[in-house]
């Protein structure tokens, strides 16, 4: 029997005003919806006719990275207005989420009214929930937004997703993010030591990367060429040009503000110039008096002394948990015949580790004694892949972790090696992840294309990925600039230059597998939600895309030393 007009009538009226919820997958999977993500429909649910104002099913928020999970519903989303606020949930589910909240209201001129009880277009932060400490859910409901994390971090980056729709397309839509990283360690390194970048310059990288749910800065302040932040142990080897302590402390402040680990780095036995220019009794010669720029012979007692003291200072300034301590390219390792040529460490690797023992156990012997320096003072150790030799009789600390650059180095060592080994692995591909200055030795300006379209996390040497079972070991990754050849570059051409590959680096540690959007489309969406979008300035070009005005690659002859670690 036929229902009637009206029964039909109501039926209908019930299924579209009733909640339609979607789950959209930031995976990488293609499919619909403005930010690619896939939609899969969930059941409908029957209620009354509702009097209000019907909605179109929502979509994902369009950011960067994209969100990997969303929650479509029916209804107006969340703009700024001004009557909207900010506030922080009451008692312990809104501890120590002040700045949080206070950094978003400004950000998107709305009011912050501290602890108290959200009213209709009100944010809402609050703690709560499982998950990793970077987890989040956003729900965007009823004229308001709740996000709540289990830590401050969550919190932290679900402001980010808010504050990037809405710089997409003026509001939060309607419906559930539920999202975290893919990768735990996620940023950019820095070469302060060749290149100086005053404190502002940096503050504002910062401040770029916590948009970007980037969290870690790898600050590289001593090499051949400077020692760029202030010391007490040893005033004698800063540079002239240098941050203050002061800024130093100020920098670390916001880094911290931004739920940004920063790791510092004294590159050792190599790459120690600046340290060498006032102590020059601590440099590395051969049998014949020949001294090697930037290596200390680690033979010699008070070369450890010296770098210890660095090291326990500045282990003391740097609150988070790591500590690079170099390791690549020392260069008695890169001679023909290391036992002959540098008799003084030979001798001292025998005496170490019997009658065997090569100049390679050696410097196994001084990577672990600086592991072990940083250890006592809390921080986990970080070493360049070329400073680990697996095959000799000194083995290195299990306590190292490997940040793998290259591949061009002695002995080419897979990352295979190490993670078959079990250790863990932070991913600095220099064919895809090294923003040389000057290009010289066959390096060119990485694209954020490149990065986007073939490089993920496991391609940790060349452009071929390890096998996927070690997936878990490798923590993620950092985009690194280095100051080969400093005046190639402005400061400006720099911050312009790393934009787009900051961007795509964002992308492919946050979210697993390749991008929904097409690269035209992620660099549009970049433009719009990139706050450190709309420079004028014109970062200078790879090859491919040759210009005048842009430096010229300086050749093989162009750096100090070789392609390094530290470039």
């Amino acid at each position: 029997m036929a229902r009637s007009r009206s029964t039909l009538g109501a039926a209908t009226a019930a299924v579209v005003a009733g909640a339609l919820a979607l789950t959209a997958c930031q995976d990488g999977s293609p499919g619909a919806g403005r930010s690619g993500a896939s939609s899969t429909p969930a059941s409908a649910t029957s209620s009354s006719p509702s009097p209000t104002r019907s909605y179109p099913l929502s979509s994902a928020p369009r950011t960067i990275p994209s969100v990997r999970h969303f929650q479509a519903a029916h209804g107006p989303g969340w703009k700024p207005s001004p009557s909207s606020g900010v506030v922080v949930a009451s008692g312990g589910a809104g501890q120590g989420l002040g700045d949080e909240a206070q950094l978003i209201a400004k950000e998107l001129k709305i009011h912050y009214r501290g602890t108290a009880a959200a009213r209709p277009g009100d944010v809402e932060l609050e703690l709560g929930g499982g998950g990793p400490a970077e987890s989040y859910t956003l729900t965007t409901k009823g004229g308001r937004v709740v996000i709540k994390g289990p830590d401050q971090s969550g919190v932290f980056y679900g402001t980010r997703t808010l504050k990037q729709s809405v710089r997409d397309s003026g509001a939060m839509p309607e419906g559930v993010v539920r999202d975290s990283p893919a990768k735990p360690e996620r940023g950019l390194n820095l070469d302060i030591a060749r290149k100086f970048y005053p404190a502002s310059w940096i503050e504002a990288r910062l401040r770029q990367m916590a948009d970007l749910k980037l969290n870690e800065l790898g600050l590289h302040f001593s090499d051949d060429q400077g020692f760029r932040i202030a010391s007490t142990s040893h005033p004698e080897v800063v540079s002239k040009q240098h941050l203050t302590t002061a800024q130093t402390k100020q920098i670390i402040a916001l880094a911290t503000r931004l739920h940004i680990t920063i790791v510092p780095e004294i590159d050792s036995p190599g790459h120690l110039g600046a340290v060498i220019a006032a102590h020059p009794d601590i440099q590395l010669r051969n049998a014949s008096g020949t001294t090697y720029q930037g290596a200390v012979d680690i033979s010699d007692p008070n070369a450890a002394k010296i770098v210890d003291q660095l090291l326990t200072e500045y282990a003391k300034l740097f609150p988070g948990p790591y500590f690079h301590i170099g390791g690549d390219e020392y260069l008695a390792l890169t001679a023909q015949n290391p036992e002959t040529k540098f008799p003084q460490l030979a001798a001292a690797a025998r005496k170490k580790y019997g009658p065997k023992a090569r100049v390679q156990d050696l410097a196994t012997w001084w990577i672990n004694g600086r592991a072990a320096v940083v250890a006592k003072l809390g921080k986990k150790p970080k070493v360049w892949n070329d400073g680990v030799f697996p095959d000799g009789i000194a083995k290195p600390s299990k306590d190292l972790q490997i940040e793998y650059w290259t591949g061009r180095e002695a002995g080419k060592i897979p990352p295979s090696t190490y993670l078959k080994a079990g250790r863990k692995m932070v991913n600095l591909n220099d064919e895809y992840l090294y923003y040389v200055l000057g290009q010289p030795n066959g390096f060119t300006y990485p694209t954020g294309q490149r990065i986007y379209e073939e490089w993920s996390p496991l391609v940790l040497r060349g452009t071929t990925p390890v096998s996927q079972k070690y997936d878990s070991q490798v923590r993620g990754a950092r985009f690194a600039v280095w100051g080969d050849i400093p005046t190639a570059q402005t400061t400006a051409q720099v911050a312009a230059g790393i934009r787009m590959p900051l961007n795509a680096l964002a992308q492919r540690l946050w979210v697993p597998g390749k991008p929904a959007l097409s690269w035209s489309r992620f660099t549009a969406l970049a433009d719009r939600v990139d706050s450190s979008a709309g420079t004028a300035v014109t970062p200078a070009p790879s090859p491919s895309a040759p210009s005048p005005s842009a430096p010229s690659p300086a050749g093989s002859g162009g750096a100090a030393s070789g392609a390094s670690a530290g470039s």
